[in-house]
């Protein structure tokens, strides 16, 4: 292995602690095959090693921007199966941050999105500052938000999960407190003696502690719709979403349509199913479903086209496959969830779900 693949993830050792840097920062860190191949190895040595973990990401700018879907797509064009390694790879390392044994701290100073989510929202801590950005972007570009989107979204309060996996909305700074994404808040000027504090005393929830409560003052940026977005959003179909948003007629259901139509309408119709699905099952569950998903969305037009349309030739014009919601039928969106063949199945290690 070369020695810049290798330092795409620097595993450095603090003593009885482990910090776990994500280390592409000319790609906002986003995750390659690679990466999450070292990180699985690195974090599963350390929980037999180590007392604790912090995750952070390198550069200033990001933790994680998700995973990097340019090389999927592009190796998927040559007949490779890169992504289908890559998810299955990442889906894992998900089960194992989410089912850790010792403290996992996660400094989410930055851009956050999509795999920059699973490396994160899982753990027993996540530090937000101002400087943090997430989102779930999937479906501007044909795919769905998975990495154990369809646990930790469906339990988000009301329909607050649906809005923000069919609309891919970003939410900046103390938002992610107060959605939940993150359990701690702080300026992000403290977060490097938040670091040195936590791996001097191995006691996370301490020195976090004065960070657990939103700042004074602050509001969420979503407040003002949450109502609108408890009542559209609990439509059963996305036809009927659409419907609820053209009676609703305010500005903000005007906005929310016109974006929701820009977006591919067989994703928002998978991610729709995926998440009524994913509230009544074990994390597991959901990523190995999660998967079978990823897996169809490697063989099928629309992952590819969305990311030509956005990331690669950037002519933002994605020709979606069907066009409309209309024309996409349940049988399109059913086959996407039908068990694969016993031994390309993902199989999740096992394990309660921590909790702090």
């Amino acid at each position: 292995m070369s020695s810049e693949a290798e330092d795409e993830v620097i595993a450095q050792d603090a003593g009885d602690c482990g910090v776990m840097i994500l280390n592409r920062p000319k790609a906002l860190n986003a995750v390659n095959l690679n990466m999450v191949q070292r990180s699985y190895d690195t974090l599963l040595r350390w929980e037999k090693e180590k007392k604790l973990v912090i995750a952070k990401g390198a550069g200033g700018k990001a933790f994680c921007a998700g995973g990097d879907v340019r090389t999927i797509t592009l190796d998927n064009k040559k007949g490779g199966d890169y992504g289908k390694r890559l998810f299955k790879q990442e889906y894992m390392l998900n089960c194992l941050i989410a089912t850790y044994t010792i403290p996992y701290v996660a400094l989410i100073d930055g851009i956050t999105m999509g795999g920059g989510l699973g490396l994160s929202v899982h753990g027993h801590y996540r530090v937000a500052t101002e400087k943090t950005l997430s989102a779930m972007p999937e479906t501007a570009i044909g795919l769905f938000p998975d990495v154990g989107g369809s646990y930790f979204l469906s339990r988000l309060k009301g329909k607050l999960g649906i809005y923000l996996a069919l609309s891919g909305y970003r939410l900046k700074g103390v938002d992610n407190l107060f959605v939940g994404f993150a359990t701690h808040y702080c300026p992000s000027a403290e977060i490097p003696k938040i670091e040195k504090d936590i791996l001097t005393t191995k006691n996370p929830s301490q020195v976090l502690k004065p960070y657990e409560k939103v700042p004074e003052g602050s509001k969420f940026s979503l407040e003002p719709h949450i109502n609108k977005i408890d009542s559209i959003f609990s439509a059963p179909t996305m036809e009927e979403i659409f419907q609820r948003l053209e009676r609703d007629g305010s500005d903000w259901s005007k906005e929310t349509l016109a974006s929701l139509k820009k977006l591919c309408p067989l994703s928002m119709k998978i991610t729709l199913k995926q998440l009524q699905l994913g509230a009544d099952l074990s994390l597991q569950e959901c990523l190995q479903m999660e998967y079978r998903l990823a897996y169809r969305s490697c063989e099928g037009p629309n992952f590819i086209e969305g990311v030509r349309a956005l990331l690669i030739d950037k002519d933002q014009n994605p020709q979606w496959i069907p066009p409309s919601i209309e024309e996409v039928t349940q049988q399109m969106v059913d086959d996407f969830f039908a068990p694969l063949d016993p031994e390309k199945e993902l199989k999740p290690r096992s394990g309660p779900k921590c909790s702090l």
